[in-house]
């Protein structure tokens, strides 16, 4: 049949453009400020391709120009910036630990606006958490302007998300089986906004590869240490999740065969040696100070001897780790932070007692360059996704009023 257009050209040719303008704005957001001409080498286009999709995304409130790097050492005319502008979109992100909530605003480019944190009660029931969690994100929300939109919400969990629908299978430090938490937070709120949930291990690590101490490593682990101990993995550049969302549960790893029982039903698992109360035990702290434990090795200069055993088991578990996933580099949050500066020697030493002597030399045990944000940011980055897949749908689904919605 002569002359008819060709099926789907068009549609083909908005969703490249879409595709072009998240990829061009998550390259502003993993560098702050960055020069037409460097985005014109990343992602092999023409400058005035390159100069549409950056005038598009202006107007879209999420990029602004900025004057020409300075320090430029090439010769020729310095080539115009593009940064975030501080006044654009912004997500909420939330780190649910054990004992406490902290949620922030967070906008593109990774900068924390505005944060606010709350004690979460033992064995809290959820709908209680889910009130805590929406006082707290209208703290942080009613101080933005009436324009700015919020694109979504991003909640890191201590426990098992199942990937395709958010739901918490298992929390087991918070004592939650099968909890649709996310649809609990969003009628607190009464706000219809996106949300999406994860692993606290799994987006520890994905903040830490984007813009913490592992940025251009494609093969790293992220031990979490959040009561129970958990790793959030990338292997080539790419979280590995598992068919379910649910790898990533190291703590549950055969450790000690004469271990005591561990709360997942089995006995001597790893977390059971370096968890959160086997350490609260050794200092001799009470089960209230557990949720603490952080905060407590936070305060000491010096290791006391009942440590030195706790971090010797560490190391070794991490031989196991780096053993399986042979990465490059492995980085320890939660309380393993503090642990780690004050007994740094001896987790080397189990680490060497029983890794492959190849995948040791090849491994780098670090602390988070994001500190104690790496699961926030992670939540912000979760959040802030499908943004980078197509900014004008996203800006679309946004709520614009969402400050005046919740002061009310």
């Amino acid at each position: 049949m002569t002359g008819a257009p060709r099926a789907g050209t068009g549609t083909n040719q908005e969703a490249v453009r879409r595709h072009n303008l998240g990829t061009l704005l998550r390259h502003v957001h993993d560098s702050g400020e960055v020069s037409r001409a460097e985005l014109t080498g990343r992602m092999g286009l023409n400058r005035s391709t390159i100069a549409g999709l950056v005038t598009e995304l202006d107007e879209l409130a999420l990029i602004e120009h900025a004057s020409p790097a300075t320090g430029r050492r090439s010769a020729g005319r310095p080539s115009a910036g593009v940064r975030i502008r501080e006044d654009g979109p912004y997500v909420v992100a939330v780190d649910l630990g054990v004992d406490r909530a902290t949620v922030a605003r967070v906008g593109l480019g990774g900068r924390v606006f505005d944060r606010a944190t709350a004690t979460i009660p033992p064995e809290p029931e959820a709908w209680q958490v889910g009130a805590t969690i929406a006082g707290l994100v209208k703290q942080v929300v009613t101080t933005t302007g009436p324009d700015a939109a919020l694109l979504g919400i991003g909640v890191a969990v201590p426990g098992l998300v199942r990937r395709s629908d958010g739901l918490i299978r298992h929390a087991p430090n918070l004592d939650w089986h099968d909890v649709s938490f996310g649809s609990i937070v969003l009628a607190a709120l009464s706000l219809d906004v996106p949300i999406a949930l994860g692993n606290d291990a799994d987006l520890g690590a994905l903040s830490e590869q984007r813009r913490g101490a592992a940025v251009g490593v494609g093969d790293l682990v992220y031990i979490s240490g959040n009561v129970g101990v958990g790793a959030g993995v990338m292997s080539g550049g790419r979280r590995l999740e598992g068919v379910a969302g649910y790898a990533g549960e190291v703590g549950h790893l055969y450790h000690d065969p004469r271990g005591g029982p561990c709360h997942c039903g089995s006995r001597g698992c790893w977390e059971t040696v370096v968890g959160a109360p086997a350490i609260a035990e050794a200092l001799r702290c009470s089960a209230d100070q557990v949720p603490r434990l952080g905060d407590i090795l936070d305060e000491m200069s010096t290791a006391p001897r009942e440590l030195r055993p706790i971090a010797m088991d560490l190391g070794r578990g991490l031989a196991a780790v780096v053993n399986i996933f042979n990465p490059s580099i492995v980085i320890l949050g939660g309380y393993f932070l503090p642990l780690f500066r004050l007994c740094r020697a001896e987790v080397t030493a189990g680490l060497a007692e029983r890794a492959l002597v190849p995948a040791r030399d090849s491994v780098r045990l670090t602390l988070p360059g994001l500190g104690k944000d790496s699961v926030l940011l992670g939540a912000a980055e979760m959040a802030l996704e499908p943004v980078f897949v197509d900014p004008v749908a996203s800006l679309a689904g946004a709520v614009t009023d969402a400050s005046a919605r919740l002061a009310g």
